[in-house]
């Protein structure tokens, strides 16, 4: 038996490793809400950021893998790989809302690997730690 064979992923994310603020849960609930019948959650990934260090984003997600980890409750269900959750450690999720500009806001990411906070799923990773909606 390979050493791979015996390699357990937590299936249940914890507080400890990414939280939600309560306006994010909210506007995560809205959107999964209106979302297509399909889609039954919303995925967090990272991916590389070049010079501006690691990007964080979310998308709609209509499945989920054996290796995701799942954040559930009140309308709400996040997925995250094991790769990306070891980048989102200790982060906080929050949505701001200032005017017209409405965001998600990666606070406290996992600075040792080069992040930055900024969220690169809509394309405007410019290092203000926002993820236009």
């Amino acid at each position: 038996m390979s050493n791979t064979e015996n390699v357990q992923y937590s299936k249940q994310i914890e507080s400890s490793q990414i939280a939600l603020t309560e306006p994010a849960r909210e506007k995560m609930a809205e959107l999964l809400a209106n979302a297509d019948d399909d889609v039954d959650a919303v995925r967090i990934f990272v991916s590389g950021g070049g010079c501006g260090g690691m990007t964080y984003g979310m998308t709609f997600s209509d499945r989920t893998t054996e290796y995701d980890s799942v954040l559930e409750g009140s309308g709400i269900r996040v997925l995250v790989d094991p790769v990306a959750l070891n980048y989102l450690h200790g982060c906080e999720v929050d949505f701001k809302s200032e005017g017209a500009n409405q965001s998600f806001v990666f606070n406290n990411v996992f600075q040792a690997v080069g992040g930055s906070g900024a969220c690169g799923g809509c394309g405007g990773a410019s290092g203000d730690g926002g993820c236009g909606v």
